[in-house]
C-alpha cells in the first residue's frame, strides 16, 4: 500500500521536494507518494490535522513555518538545538519533529564538495533561523577541543549574532565549544576556510558587508540558497575563494535525511543533485 507524505509552505509552487522524493523513491523501491501543499499563514496546524485524518505518514516544512512545526511537535535532540522543525513523523497518534537542515549542510560540504570541516575556520554569515538550524551541526563537525579555532557568526544586526553565541555557551552538550559574534566592521583583517552566506540577501540581490579579503587560500564560499547565481557566490568568485556553491547539494541531502527517518533507508544523492543541476 502506497505511503503518503508532503512538503508545506507558503509560497510552495516552486518547491523541488516532490521530484526530489520521486526520485528517491524509484531508487530504493520504496511505494510513496509525495504532494505539496501551501497551507495559509497562520494556518500551518489545520493543514497538519487535515493531513494526519487522511492517513499521510509525514511531511517536510519549508519557510514560513518551521517555527509552526517545532511549537505543534514532540522536537527530537536536533529540533531542540535548532529551535525549528522540517521533517514531521505522525506515529501512533504522536507527531515527532526533526531537523534534518544541519546534517544536510555537511553532508554537502564534506561528501559532495570533499571539503573536511575539522580544524576549519568558518564564518557563518546571518543569525536568523536558516543559521541557527545549522551552527550545532557545523560545530560538531569542525571544531577540535584540543585545537581552538572559533566558529565566527557575523550578521547585520549584532545582538542577534550575540544572541547564538550565548545559546552556545550556556548548552550543557557544546559549552567546550567556541563561538564568536562579530560586526562586519571588524571583519576587515580576518580570513576564513569557510564562509557560509545563510543570509537571505540574495533573494533581494543583495550582498552582506563583508570585506573582500575574507577568503583565506584554498577557501569554499557556500550560500545556502540555491537556483541563481547569488551577489555572494559573484563576490566570491572574483575575489579569491577556491570553490564556489549554492545550496542544492544541502537541499537534497537534508531531503535524503528526512527519507531516512520515514522509511529507514538511505538513499544516495548525487544521482538526484546531478539531475537537478541539469534541469
Amino acid at each position: 500500500m502506497t505511503d503518503h507524505y508532503a512538503v508545506i509552505g507558503n509560497p510552495i509552487a516552486h518547491s523541488k521536494s516532490p521530484q526530489i522524493h520521486k526520485m528517491f523513491a524509484q531508487q530504493t523501491g520504496q511505494d510513496i507518494s509525495y504532494d505539496k501543499f501551501e497551507a495559509p499563514l497562520g494556518g500551518f496546524k489545520e493543514k497538519i490535522d487535515e493531513l494526519r485524518k487522511k492517513g499521510y505518514r509525514g511531511c517536510n516544512v519549508t519557510v514560513p513555518f518551521k517555527q509552526d512545526a517545532w511549537r505543534l511537535a514532540a522536537p527530537t535532540p536536533r529540533a531542540l538545538d535548532a529551535e525549528a522543525v522540517n521533517t514531521l513523523e505522525f506515529i501512533n497518534g504522536e507527531i515527532i519533529g526533526d531537523n534534518t537542515d544541519g546534517v544536510g549542510l555537511v553532508r554537502d560540504i564534506e561528501q559532495n564538495l570533499g571539503i573536511a570541516l575539522k580544524d576549519k575556520r568558518i564564518l557563518l554569515i546571518g543569525a536568523g533561523g536558516a543559521a541557527q538550524g545549522v551552527l550545532h551541526p557545523l560545530l560538531e563537525a569542525s571544531q577540535n577541543p584540543l585545537v581552538v579555532k572559533p566558529l565566527v557568526i557575523s550578521n547585520r544586526s549584532p545582538e542577534k549574532a550575540a544572541s547564538l553565541k550565548k545559546n552556545i555557551e550556556h548548552h550543557e552538550r557544546f559549552s567546550l565549544f567556541s563561538v564568536e559574534a562579530v560586526e562586519f566592521g571588524d571583519l576587515n583583517d580576518e580570513q576564513f576556510d569557510v564562509v557560509i552566506n545563510a543570509t537571505s540577501a540574495g533573494l533581494k540581490e543583495e550582498m552582506p558587508d563583508i570585506p573582500e579579503s575574507i577568503f583565506a587560500s584554498g577557501a569554499l564560499a557556500y550560500d545556502m540558497m540555491y537556483g541563481r547565481e547569488t551577489p555572494f557566490m559573484k563576490f566570491a568568485r572574483e575575489h579569491g575563494a577556491a570553490k564556489v556553491s549554492d545550496g542544492l547539494g544541502m537541499l537534497v541531502e537534508q531531503a535524503a535525511e528526512s527519507f531516512y527517518i520515514w522509511r529507514g533507508v538511505r538513499p544516495a544523492t548525487t544521482p538526484a543533485i546531478a539531475t537537478l543541476r541539469q534541469s
